[in-house]
């Protein structure tokens, strides 16, 4: 795979301009294919959590075509559904703690005091201006280093005019840049009356991401519908599992304590292609020797030959075991051979990766 790590050098030497990074490899007569950039079987995976989330705001199109830049291989989207149906990105299926809603439609939060993004159609929710992550009860900024809040300048995509972006991207250079969606919270959606998998399976398939070989993996918590999905929607694109723990509030018929057993990894590895862990239910620390500790869940999955992208890898708010970005990734790639991770900093990711070939 040494084309693709000289890719993921070029594109970070040139910086962030995806242009930039074509011209590069061009100049460096790589004279490649699509076919042959794309080829990653055996390669560690970068996948641009919610995009450049570390720069810009999450899921925002800029935030996108940073990542892109950056020489991410995936890119994230979670899906929740407007009103009327359309898929859009949004991490939560609430829209008050990323925009202006409050402000443009103060009377339209519910009895919890929350604002939802199902209460909101497209045309509506295109008037929002989105912003870095703040708390809903202060407004004070999550990530207090990152983006600033007050500059709020970007807007909400769907989930199809993400696809578009990537896409064209796709075309206009010499890469093959895959997509990562995730169904958020479909229980309360059927709740509400609308069928998120459907819909986001729909789109999927409309846009060629159809079948095992489409660059595309769909995700999501609910172990249920996970398997709906997969058994009476019938989809046939590659499908990850999440895991979460039972702590935060798992989702009713799914299991995380289960699903991380042995038995639950056989079970899962009948029906998807890979899972998405928490960081800490692969890595628990470091050994004596600073190398990384496996741990069961981990060992498990990669028996069963399944791949595992963990989440979140955040230069801002590294694991307490690691020291730096380095010592976090060494243990991720080079001692537990992690096929790759979530990461609100891609650019970082790729140069360890670019600078560490045998990891």
């Amino acid at each position: 795979m040494l084309i693709k790590k000289t890719i993921r050098g070029a594109l970070f030497g040139v910086g962030l301009s995806v242009a930039g990074s074509v011209m590069a490899l061009n100049a460096a007569g790589l004279g490649i294919g699509t076919a042959a950039a794309q080829d990653i079987t055996q390669e560690k995976v970068v996948i641009a959590h919610r995009g450049a989330s570390g720069y810009l705001p999450e899921h925002t199109l800029p935030a996108v075509a940073l990542a892109y830049g950056m020489g991410a291989d995936y890119i994230e989207q979670d899906v929740v559904l407007s009103k009327d149906g359309v898929p859009v990105i949004l991490h939560d299926i609430h829209v008050d703690t990323t925009t202006d809603v409050a402000t443009k439609f103060p009377d339209r939060k519910r009895e919890d005091g929350r604002y939802y993004a199902i209460d909101f159609t497209l045309e509506e929710l295109k008037t929002l201006n989105v912003t870095e992550r703040f708390k809903a009860d202060t407004g004070k900024q999550v990530f207090g280093q990152r983006f600033p809040k007050e500059f709020g300048i970007f807007k909400i995509p769907t989930l199809e005019e993400e696809i578009k972006m990537i896409q064209g991207l796709n075309k206009s250079s010499i890469r093959k840049v895959g997509i990562y969606p995730e169904i958020k919270n479909p229980a309360f959606h059927h709740a509400e009356g609308q069928d998120i998998a459907k819909a986001v399976v729909s789109v999927l398939e409309e846009w060629g991401y159809n079948n095992p070989s489409s660059n595309a993996y769909l995700q999501s918590f609910d172990w249920a519908e996970t398997k709906r999905i997969r058994n009476e929607l019938n989809y046939q694109g590659k499908m990850v599992q999440l895991i979460g723990e039972n702590s935060w509030g798992a989702p009713k018929g799914t299991d995380y304590d289960y699903l991380k057993s042995d038995d639950g990894i056989l079970e899962m590895a009948k029906v998807v292609d890979g899972i998405g862990p928490w960081l800490p239910q692969v890595i628990s620390g470091l050994s004596e020797k600073g190398t990384a500790v496996m741990t069961p869940t981990l060992i498990a999955a990669q028996r069963a030959q399944l791949t595992v992208h963990p989440y979140t890898l955040r230069a801002d708010k590294l694991p307490k075991w690691a020291g730096d970005m380095n010592i976090a990734l060494k243990a991720i790639f080079d001692d537990a051979g992690i096929d790759g991770v979530f990461t609100d900093f891609p650019d970082q990711v790729v140069q360890y990766l670019a600078e560490n070939p045998a990891a």
